[in-house]
């Protein structure tokens, strides 16, 4: 009897799956096999170095524009579950990984996620190359298919790609209306009989928000959340105990209209920045902020808190930062990034105001940094005080 070779069921179904290619700006080709929606996009290539949380990157409106590498080598392999959205959709362009790992055991599999979604994904390529690229050449342009296959097509469509500079992709991600934020009601039992705690009524700009952000500021706010073009005036009339600017995609000097805003909203109320909404306080105070190089991407960075000393493992998500130098008297920089040491927080020395770079809800990542909630609801306490104001009842 001839001897039969037999493989995994990984490797069959890897060389029985449809081919699918990316090709980068300056040329650089990396073939492999589809593992998502056929199809072509296109978008900023980033590498993303967290060991988990696929989905909630995927989901993350700040990815907006950009094709995701991942260079942790195995993913997929928990699945999809809809606890872990970060908003109703997928936003990345495409999804780069080394090997894709069906899970049996989940709501769905990554795989049908993709292609529900009309997401392009990639498989078998060699990531820590294409890392090393990035890294040494910085973020560039490019285009993933699974229909064209010629290298010098896919490579004039990704430089034909606008790029993220100057564009408002705020405009692509944020809601169509104001709407409430439903609360988890933050309840205590005396004697067999609920109470309902006095609860903080919050705005927060939808410039990309995340799901988790939402869920923290809930378990002490009722919130109100506006769309990114909603103005200042707009916002003053909703008569609330503070103001978050959220996370979202892209170059913060082409939302001007959120700079504008942000610029009469300052010390109005108390403001609580992340990540976009840190570079966009920046920008309204008179700073500047510049591209990085490759950007931070993951799980893993570590922040010091030059206040306190504290280090923080954080996780990240932006292509831009804020540019020291430009910062007037009145901000004090309050954390570092210590691979690189750009400005990851800052405050107002007077004023009721801080931002993070950062993102504190850690989705995915760790939860070091989930204290500044809680900063953010003590400010608006102690901001009450100070005027002699009633907070908002549910």
């Amino acid at each position: 009897m001839e001897n039969q070779m037999t493989f995994s069921p990984q490797v069959e179904r890897f060389f029985s799956a449809p081919k699918a290619i990316l090709v980068l700006e300056d040329g650089k080709t990396f073939r492999g096999r589809s593992f998502g929606s056929p199809g072509e996009s296109v978008g900023e290539v980033v590498f993303n170095t967290s060991m988990t949380g696929y989905q909630e990157i995927l989901t993350d409106p700040s990815y907006k524009g950009q094709i995701v590498v991942m260079t942790y080598p195995q993913m997929g392999n928990y699945g999809v579950h809809h606890k872990d959205y970060e908003s109703n959709r997928p936003f990345v362009e495409g999804f780069c990984v080394r090997e894709y790992s069906p899970s049996p055991t989940s709501d769905s599999s990554l795989q049908a996620f993709l292609q529900k979604h009309g997401v392009v994904g990639i498989e078998g390529i060699d990531t820590r190359a294409l890392v090393r690229h990035i890294r040494h050449y910085g973020s560039l342009k490019g285009a993933l298919s699974t229909t064209d296959f010629e290298t010098q097509s896919l490579q004039m469509k990704a430089k034909e790609f606008p790029g993220l500079n100057g564009r408002d992709l705020v405009k692509e991600v944020t809601s169509e209306r104001a709407y409430p934020w439903p609360s988890g009601g933050q309840t205590s039992r005396r004697g067999g009989t609920p109470t309902i705690k006095l609860k903080k009524h919050v705005v927060v700009y939808d410039f990309g928000v995340k799901t988790h952000i939402l869920r923290n500021l809930s378990k002490f706010s009722n919130l109100t959340i506006v769309p990114a073009m909603t103005s200042a005036e707009e916002v003053l009339a909703l008569k609330p105990d503070g103001i978050v600017l959220s996370n979202g995609p892209g170059d913060p000097n082409g939302v001007e209209y959120a700079i504008q805003n942000v610029r009469k909203l300052v010390g109005k109320k108390p403001i609580f920045g992340i990540c976009l909404g840190h570079q966009l306080i920046a920008l309204a105070l008179g700073g500047k902020t510049y591209k990085l190089k490759f950007g931070h991407h993951g799980g893993n960075h570590p922040v010091k808190n030059l206040l306190t000393g504290e280090i923080q493992i954080t996780t990240q998500n932006h292509c831009y930062a804020v540019d020291e130098d430009s910062l007037g008297k009145e901000i004090l920089v309050t954390h570092r990034n210590l691979n690189d040491r750009t400005v990851e927080g800052m405050e107002h020395r007077t004023l009721p105001l801080f931002s993070v770079q950062y993102h504190p809800e850690a989705s995915p990542g760790p939860h070091d940094a989930q204290v500044l909630f809680e900063r953010f609801r003590e400010m608006m306490e102690e901001s009450q005080q100070a005027v002699g104001s009633c907070s908002w009842q549910e």
